[in-house]
């Protein structure tokens, strides 16, 4: 079975995502980009997981409850879980350890809570663009504990990536294969023998909404599951 997929979307929960990216607003958009699966992943929270899980749902759309974490070596890694209730036990764990600095929205912009019929529902005061206490090496096995999977995110670019901020790809961190942008060159990954083997997938990082743009890769899987889903990334999107 094909499913077109993409893992990497804000809301306006993030504090650089725009405010009429609201959460069943982008599932609605996704269904209209043509994808079978999404990942809502703002940064350092599943906030408005709940709202665009439902809405998705509502479009017949699988959707994975998701976050984009960033490590304590300011590296972007996107984190997928099976459920909510899983995806906000980890929420609690991230919200544990980000550094207690309090959002301003004049600078970072307001970080919104929205409701599946896109009410505010309030804001969230904590700073969500911060670093957390998680290690880069921690991180893959700490989304496992909660049954999800993580992979660093948009490899290819020259800030908050692994490669920009830690120069290497090493196995030991233990992630499942990692995300490029849609504008990665096509001889990135041929060039760095360190990712010789490493699977990739290819996340829009939309955070505004032209930028949900028609859906162009997908995955074989054996069932339309998130299980499925969850299995093939682990194998390394295989």
């Amino acid at each position: 079975m094909q499913l077109y997929f993409d893992f990497h979307f804000h809301s306006c929960l993030s504090p650089c995502g725009d405010e009429a990216m609201t959460p069943a607003t982008i599932a609605g958009m996704c269904k209209l980009s043509g994808l079978d699966v999404a990942a809502l992943t703002d940064h350092n929270t599943c906030g408005n997981c709940p709202a665009f899980c439902e809405a998705a749902e509502a479009y017949g759309l699988l959707a994975l409850p998701g976050m984009e974490l960033c490590t304590l070596e300011e590296v972007h890694v996107v984190c997928l879980f099976p459920d909510l209730d899983r995806a906000m036990a980890f929420q609690a764990e991230v919200y544990r350890r980000m550094e207690g600095r309090t959002n301003d929205p004049t600078i970072f912009g307001r970080q919104l809570l929205m409701d599946v019929d896109d009410n505010v529902m309030g804001e969230e005061p904590a700073l969500l663009a911060g670093a957390t206490t998680i290690g880069v090496y921690e991180a893959a096995g700490l989304v496992e504990s909660f049954g999800g999977v993580a992979y660093p995110a948009h490899i290819d670019r020259d800030s908050f990536s692994l490669l920009s901020n830690l120069g290497l790809w090493d196995p030991a961190m233990s992630f499942p294969l990692a995300e490029i942008s849609r504008r990665c060159p096509p001889d990135f990954i041929r060039a760095r023998r360190d990712l010789r083997g490493v699977g990739t997938v290819t996340g829009t990082d939309a955070h505004y909404l032209h930028q949900i743009v028609q859906a162009e890769q997908f995955m074989e899987v054996p069932a339309r599951s998130k299980e499925a889903v969850l299995a093939w990334l682990r194998r390394g999107g295989r």
